[in-house]
């Protein structure tokens, strides 16, 4: 996990969204896991323990959560309701399904995570696979450059080439989600 990741900010109030209707293409209101440095997962979570392998769903701290959010609103407006101060990871019931990074089992994640925590102080990131709904998990930087072109994803990392969406040929965007069922 992180290694054929899409990940993303997870204080952004709009980016579950965007990541479920324009990357994923699925429901809007489909929850996404955090990646955290395993040093910070209590200061954020009801949890001390770590969950290398996203298995272990844990509540957020009470301090971190947000006093807009009114149990009384119901429906769709209680799913995308700001429940947190990373609402993109923030499951309904104001849940995470955790996945704890340290820099022994994966030295190069850590080390981004721990970057965006210095720029940002949360030691947290949006981690979900690298695929579409009803896709496969991309398996080759083709896959991954055809994943990255038929989305909205903004930037496309692959060892140390770095592809900005904007930078790319207009023409090799194409729709090749009709090649996969969706569920």
């Amino acid at each position: 996990l992180g290694n054929r990741s899409i990940l993303a900010d997870p204080r952004n109030e709009k980016m579950q969204k965007v990541l479920n209707l324009k990357v994923k293409f699925r429901e809007s209101f489909r929850p996404f896991a955090p990646v955290i440095l395993k040093e910070y997962v209590s200061n954020w979570f009801e949890f001390k323990d770590e969950s290398k392998y996203m298995l272990m769903v844990a509540n957020i701290k009470k301090d971190k959560l947000k006093n807009t959010f009114s149990r009384s609103v119901k429906g769709l407006k209680s799913i995308n309701a700001i429940r947190s101060e990373v609402p993109s990871i923030t499951h309904i019931d104001n849940s995470a399904r955790i996945q704890t990074v340290d820099q022994k089992d994966n030295d190069l994640f850590y080390k981004l995570i721990k970057e965006f925590y210095k720029l940002t102080k949360v030691p947290i990131l949006v981690n979900t696979s690298f695929n579409i709904r009803g896709e496969p998990i991309v398996a080759s930087p083709r896959d991954a450059f055809n994943c990255f072109m038929g989305t909205d994803l903004d930037v496309l990392v692959i060892g140390n080439f770095f592809l900005e969406k904007n930078m790319q040929n207009k023409t090799l965007k194409r729709d090749y989600r009709k090649n996969f069922k969706l569920d």
